[in-house]
């Protein structure tokens, strides 16, 4: 009976991720929960493994995980539940199965298995490859059937992320992971560095054949997989179709982006064109109207100021853009960048364009705090500095204040600089918060994002008034910079109920809030 438990099988699927390569279907579910000719990729997987006599089933949940309870009743495996699946990546999700590893198969919930490789005996640990290159590969076989890892520059054996460890590994291999999972630096990790030792696996590849095996990262794996599949009908994929005329088979080369502060977005190309798709992000209809900021793109229209919007959608917030070719983000450390973009951002000031709705500073201070729904401020003197930052209203109202269109988000992310041919043009995106304001407040809201010291602050208010900053002016930006400082300090508190985390953007914030009252305030007489 001894022997008999020593060599049992078992298998944990991770399927815990979010996902992100998979936009737009991300949004929606779970990958494992994608369905392919009929039937569900972890549904397959686990019909696969009981094919292969493999009873005891342990699944890592974290994204949308109340989708894969059924599971339990249906199939009789076990859900193990990964918290930290939005900010850790798969290595966190194995350590949350170490009790369970014996003779374990480990497999990513994205697989789809042509044929039961399960069914192969296995009685020594292997990692699965297939024979075909990727560029994105860290591995290659050797002649000795080792997998060595290469430089990013160079193309190895695609990686499966389905591995077989044999009991006699396992405890190196749950050493390995309770060692690196002590580290910051490895929250982005993928299991397979617990395989690691100095230049290579510590075991050896198991080869099979990529007709064999697809991994559905993307939307175009799982088309080229099943062009039927009733997930691939999105309200992204059916909105970008009918803006532009093609059928969603035209709509290739999908790519997520960076993932912004408030939006998901991602690129793809028609009829050779490249475009950026808006999805706004969570909690975005609290924070964002869409109406207005459809209003905002229609003053801006044809003026050679944002991007080129081909479709906004004032109810859903969907957006599709062109996308801008050899376009950089300013880079506010760069005095050259920094002096362009505030040239550009004068001149844009200068056009006077007016929108039907104001941005009222302090009222939307009020506003994030409501959306705390009573939860109190991390910050022990929240209250305190509030009504310190609150005083500097009877300043700012005295000033003579001429009201146009502005950004309000003007950072330097939002700023692209543009190649065309030996010449560069502006461009300033991402117009959500855009109303009626005092221009200045732009400077302002450039600076707190840079992360600027008050010499760097001074500097871009220099590079601004290119003939001189009057006084008040200096002083009523200083004020800008501390109202600010306390509104994106409590919209971060607002993204942290939600569990978004911007710990050291939302702390600098905050002491801009502090530390600009002071400067303002010793300034007003």
């Amino acid at each position: 009976m001894a022997f008999r438990q020593k060599y049992e099988k078992n298998a944990i699927i991770l399927a815990a991720g979010i996902g992100t390569r998979m936009v737009p279907i991300n949004t929606e579910l779970p990958k494992g929960m994608l369905e392919a000719n009929g039937e569900r990729l972890i549904e397959r997987i686990i019909k696969q493994l009981r094919e292969a006599k493999i009873q005891e089933i342990y699944i890592v949940v974290g994204f949308k995980h109340e989708m894969y309870e059924y599971l339990q009743d249906r199939y009789h495996v076990h859900l193990i539940y990964n918290p930290l699946y939005a900010k850790r990546n798969n290595l966190y999700s194995l350590a949350k199965a170490l009790d369970y590893l014996k003779n374990t198969y480990i497999i990513p919930s994205d697989i789809w298995l042509r044929r039961n490789l399960f069914l192969e005996k296995s009685t020594t640990s292997w990692y699965m490859i297939t024979n075909a290159v990727d560029d994105n590969s860290s591995v290659r076989l050797n002649r000795q059937h080792e997998l060595c890892l290469i430089p990013k520059s160079k193309s190895g054996n695609a990686m499966v992320g389905i591995a077989f460890l044999g009991v006699r590994d396992i405890e190196h291999i749950k050493t390995r992971i309770i060692s690196l999972t002590q580290y910051d630096k490895n929250k982005s990790a993928f299991w397979e560095l617990a395989l690691y030792l100095r230049d290579k696996f510590f075991i050896p590849a198991k080869v099979v054949d990529i007709q064999d095996v697809m991994e559905v990262n993307t939307y175009e794996d799982l088309r080229e997989l099943d062009h039927s599949s009733n997930q691939l009908k999105t309200d992204a994929i059916s909105t970008i179709s009918r803006v532009l005329d093609v059928i969603p088979e035209d709509i290739i080369d999908i790519q997520i982006l960076k993932k912004g502060m408030t939006n998901r977005s991602f690129l793809f190309r028609c009829n050779r064109q490249r475009y950026i798709m808006r999805i706004p992000g969570e909690g975005t209809d609290k924070l964002i109207n869409r109406r207005k900021e459809a209003d905002v793109y229609h003053a801006l229209a044809n003026r050679n100021v944002s991007d080129d919007v081909v479709y906004i959608n004032p109810d859903s917030g969907y957006k599709i853009s062109k996308f801008l070719n050899r376009a950089r983000a300013c880079n506010p450390l760069s005095k050259d960048d920094v002096t362009k973009c505030m040239c550009f951002l004068r001149r844009f000031h200068r056009m006077d364009l007016k929108v039907n709705h104001y941005f009222d500073l302090f009222s939307e201070v009020d506003f994030y705090e409501q959306l705390w729904a009573g939860s109190p401020s991390i910050h022990k003197d929240y209250l305190a500095v509030k009504n310190k930052v609150f005083s500097l209203q009877s300043f700012i109202f005295r000033q003579p204040i001429h009201l146009s269109l502005t950004h309000i988000d003007a950072v330097p992310d939002n700023f692209l600089i543009v190649k065309n041919g030996m010449r560069e043009k502006i461009r300033l995106i991402d117009w959500e918060y855009a109303a009626m304001q005092d221009p200045h407040l732009d400077i302002a809201m450039f600076a707190i994002y840079s992360m600027y010291n008050k010499q760097q602050v001074d500097s871009l208010i220099d590079a601004y008034f290119v003939e001189g900053c009057p006084e008040d002016i200096r002083t009523k930006i200083y004020c800008y910079i501390s109202i600010a400082g306390l509104l994106w300090s409590n919209w971060c508190e607002y993204k942290r109920i939600l569990g978004v985390e911007f710990n050291e953007y939302a702390e600098a914030q905050y002491q801009y809030a502090k530390k600009y009252y002071k400067f303002a305030s010793s300034r007003i007489k």
